[in-house]
């Protein structure tokens, strides 16, 4: 049987995630961070105010290890976690000025992965490489936004 290579697709995108997670952990190592922490911190800069349960969602990780993560995180000064002005149960965490410094020098490491990651594909294919994995994405989302957020009336869009 001839393959255009689409029977390995899943584990080409799982492998690339895989490389380019390491050599960021590899880069970022001097933050004293761990890939669990800047994982965390990276949502976090990127949506100020998150909750907890929210975080635990898009980290994929138990609520109860969301909880044990972000108290280190704050002892440590990277964030904190405020109370919701309409339900006091609701924990909203955000960054402070030190992950939001660190968030800038994080941005610019991931630059560098992906400059290496792409290295010898050319702009054109670039575009089309992103353009092909939004629309993946996309077809995949069953409702959810890139970030995983609900897309408002999505929940009956298929009935």
């Amino acid at each position: 049987m001839v393959s255009d290579g689409i029977d390995r697709l899943g584990f080409l995108i799982h492998d690339v995630q895989r490389l380019m997670r390491k050599r960021f952990e590899a880069k970022a190592s001097g933050l004293g961070l761990s890939s669990a922490q800047w994982r965390l911190m990276v949502r976090v800069a990127k949506e100020e105010g998150i909750t907890q349960a929210r975080l635990a969602e898009l980290l994929e990780i138990e609520p109860i290890s969301v909880s044990r993560l972000v108290d280190r995180m704050e002892e440590s000064g990277w964030i904190e976690r405020r109370s919701d002005a309409t339900d006091r149960r609701v924990r909203m965490i955000f960054p402070t000025a030190k992950a939001s410094e660190a968030y800038t020098e994080i941005k610019s490491l991931a630059g560098e992965v992906y400059e290496e990651s792409l290295t010898g594909v050319s702009l054109e294919d670039r575009r089309i490489l992103i353009k092909g994995l939004e629309a993946m994405a996309k077809n995949l989302a069953d409702g959810e936004t890139a970030s995983g957020e609900k897309v408002k009336g999505a929940e009956g869009a298929a009935a």
